[in-house]
């Protein structure tokens, strides 16, 4: 067999191309994440480091610490990552169109978050937590269960 075919150099060609053309896309997702950050209050730097970018974007949403351990546990990461960005695509206004467009093509959507003119809004998950109080919240100002909320009660001991 003939090792020194051009077929050998072709191939070593395609191959310096499509790393050249996956670090670009990395490099363009990581711009894109950096500020992301800086939009929200965060260090830009913090976007290239493993796994604190985790953690500074488990605090841009506004869930809990506890969130990192479900990050880092297999197929169960799966799960809390689609829920990460799709609070972090509310977090600055966006809907869950949007989260699917930068879980399909994160090049394209991640990139337009960073550089794109959305302003974050303040940690989405957080907003949810408040419930009736929430501004959104389609019932207005009052709770549709009126003064009276049996779910909001102290227990009652039945008297003998």
């Amino acid at each position: 067999m003939d090792y020194n075919s051009e077929y050998s150099a072709a191939g070593a060609g395609i191959g310096a191309g499509m790393i050249i053309f996956c670090l670009a896309i990395v490099v363009l997702i990581y711009a894109g994440l950096w500020k992301i950050f800086v939009k929200a209050g965060k260090p830009g730097w913090a976007a290239i480091v493993p796994i604190y970018n985790m953690i500074v974007l488990i605090e841009i949403v506004g869930k809990p610490m506890i969130w990192i351990l479900w990050l880092i546990i297999p197929c169960v990461n799966i799960v809390f990552s689609v829920w990460l960005y799709n609070l972090l695509s509310k977090s600055f206004g966006k809907t869950e169109g949007y989260t699917v467009g930068m879980l399909l093509l994160p090049m394209i959507f991640v990139p337009l978050l960073g550089f794109g003119d959305a302003k974050y809004l303040g940690p989405s998950a957080a907003e949810a937590q408040n419930g009736f109080n929430n501004p959104n919240n389609p019932f207005g100002g009052n709770n549709p269960f009126g003064a009276k909320d049996p779910f909001n009660q102290p227990p009652t001991t039945p008297n003998a």
